[in-house]
């Protein structure tokens, strides 16, 4: 085994285990700074560089060339950026001690020194306790050869005959993969543990994309886990853990990824609780002369201080950066807690979160205030608006806390607004005194983000007291339950036992409302949660106790899919 130790007089030997986002932004940031650094990638895989973020869109056909996810390769980076780039090089030990690294090649095995290691492993697709994985249908998609093979099986499928996949994992990954493989004309059903897809965004937001899917054919399994895999004449049975069977030509396993920490963790660096590279503001690790970024290392959560992996092109993108100034004494950036704003795309929806969930907050202990805005993403009378449901969580001090949107236009747009408004400790005040762009094809001069400040403004002031989806059952026994509003919407469904006035005829009857709700307080809702706001208003101005449900008929519908109607149109 032969050795390269670290010369003194050589010029500083920059060693980056791992390309892709961290890696390769750590590489080309040490290049531009230093000339004369000796900068080595050590990739185990032949693909030092690729866009893996746009591998469902390859399967799908939407992005034609394959080449066009290859961003760069050992050439380009060497012609570019005088990176000697060695592919197919795994590392296998670190000693500290020497300052070297092991490299195993097909060619044999080396040691190379280094005076500064970045480690940038990324993450390792987790394993289900499934029986049956290795059967020739079963799919991962998170790198090249992955994509590679699930397009050839897709591509052998016969087009007069049966084509069938299923996808295990409702996660970001498996709804991208849900929609290529529809796309390309299969027919999928989708398998999810948690109880509704895309676990990470608020239960009330998620039956939007479930309707989503199965308007587009896909069958969902949710609150089920896959169990086992067997043959079916060359096809997969996978059996499900209510015994549920479902059959596909092709099965994408996606549950989640861990951290790819062996290396760090058997070189003696110190690990967080959930197995990430531990690593200070600057993104040096345990060891003073190791840096480590991107999905294998521990970051902090904004709003809860949680601490784990946050597996997030842009967070690794950065951390490569600021490693790079660090190894070479610049100045840094110091590493900021992680907001983890993530989109994804389901058929004509579009989903995002940033900042702490509902759930999140409700673990972690934060009290909070829940706000919910149904608005249309442009002037409503512009042609083409549409709706835009956002869910935002505020401290009771006013600061924004986390938000989740969906849409078919212009979620991206604000939920990129309330993560920077997030990150700059913005509050309910900061988010109605924001000035957007309007013009009546882009938005409106009341943007979705000022409304749910204007919102937030009301509840945390008690101008408006709110009532939640969550508290039907409550509200049902102790309330009178007001919809304010039109006939015809009250006769297409309603509330069992509601009273049903117009908003606009609510001043020459309060006192109906009076009589019906003998000494109860009043309930209010509408559609939206607009026009009960204001019967809220002239309610409390009236000496009634009244509160409005926030979200409107749309969220209470979509948070409580187990009211049933019943012929005369009420649910229960």
């Amino acid at each position: 085994m032969a050795t390269t130790a670290p010369d003194a007089t050589a010029p500083r030997r920059i060693v980056v285990v791992g390309g892709v986002a961290g890696g390769m932004s750590a590489a080309a940031r040490a290049r531009r700074l230093d000339e004369s650094a000796s900068i080595v990638v050590l990739e185990q895989s032949p693909y030092v560089s690729f866009a893996n973020c746009g591998l469902p869109y390859h399967l799908s056909g939407e992005i034609e060339s394959r080449d066009a996810l290859l961003l760069h390769t050992p050439e380009s980076l060497r012609a570019a950026l005088a990176l000697d780039v060695r592919t197919g090089s795994r590392v296998t030990a670190v000693d500290r001690d020497a300052r070297t690294v092991t490299v195993a090649t097909a060619d044999g095995t080396y040691r190379l020194g280094y005076d500064a290691l970045l480690l940038a492993p990324g993450a390792v697709a987790v394993t289900p306790p499934i029986e049956g994985l290795d059967h020739p249908a079963v799919h991962s998609l998170r790198t090249i050869p992955d994509l590679d093979s699930l397009t050839a099986r897709v591509a052998g499928l016969p087009a007069d005959g049966p084509r069938r996949a299923v996808v295990v994992g409702a996660g970001f990954i498996g709804l991208e993969a849900v929609e290529a493989l529809a796309g390309r004309g299969l027919q999928v059903d989708l398998v999810e543990l948690a109880d509704h897809v895309l676990p990470p965004l608020d239960a009330e937001l998620a039956p939007l994309l479930a309707d989503e899917l199965r308007s587009h054919g896909v069958g969902l399994h949710l609150g089920v886990s896959a169990r086992s895999i067997t043959d079916d004449d060359g096809a997969a049975r996978v059996t499900l853990s209510d015994g549920t069977q479902v059959v596909g030509d092709v099965v994408v396993v996606n549950v989640g990824v861990r951290p790819a920490s062996d290396l760090a963790r058997d070189a003696g660096l110190e690990l967080g609780a959930r197995g990430a590279i531990r690593v200070d503001a600057d993104q040096r690790t345990s060891d003073p002369h190791i840096w480590a970024v991107g999905d294998a290392v521990e970051v902090t959560q904004a709003v809860t201080g949680v601490t784990g992996p946050v597996p997030l092109a842009g967070p690794a993108n950065r951390q490569g950066r600021r490693a790079a100034d660090a190894m070479l004494g610049r100045r840094t950036t110091p590493q900021a807690t992680v907001l983890g704003t993530a989109i994804v795309r389901v058929f004509g929806l579009t989903a995002a979160v940033t900042g702490a969930s509902q759930v999140a907050l409700e673990r972690a202990g934060i009290e909070h205030e829940v706000v919910r805005v149904h608005a249309a993403h442009h002037a409503g009378y512009f042609p083409g608006a549409e709706q835009i449901h956002v869910v935002a969580s505020f401290a009771r001090d006013g600061r924004l806390l986390g938000a989740q949107a969906v849409g078919r236009q212009g979620v991206d747009k604000r939920i990129d607004v309330l993560a920077t408004a997030l990150r700059a400790g913005m509050t309910a005040d900061d988010l109605a005194e924001l000035e957007l762009t309007y013009a009546p094809p882009y938005g409106s001069a009341k943007d979705p983000v000022n409304m749910l400040g204007f919102v937030a403004q009301n509840v945390l002031d008690g101008t408006m007291p709110q009532w939640h989806a969550r508290d039907l059952d409550d509200v049902l026994t102790t309330s009178l339950v007001l919809d304010v509003r039109s006939r015809g919407e009250f006769a297409r469904g309603h509330l069992e036992g509601a009273l049903n006035i117009p908003h606009t005829e609510l001043r020459d009857r309060l006192d109906e409302v009076r009589d019906a709700a003998a000494g109860r307080p009043v309930a209010v809702h509408c559609a939206s949660g607009v026009r009960s706001y204001i019967a809220t208003r002239v309610l409390l101005q009236d000496g009634m106790a009244a509160r409005n449900l926030s979200g409107g008929w749309i969220s209470l519908v979509t948070t409580r899919p187990d009211l049933a109607r019943t012929p005369e149109g009420a649910l229960v």
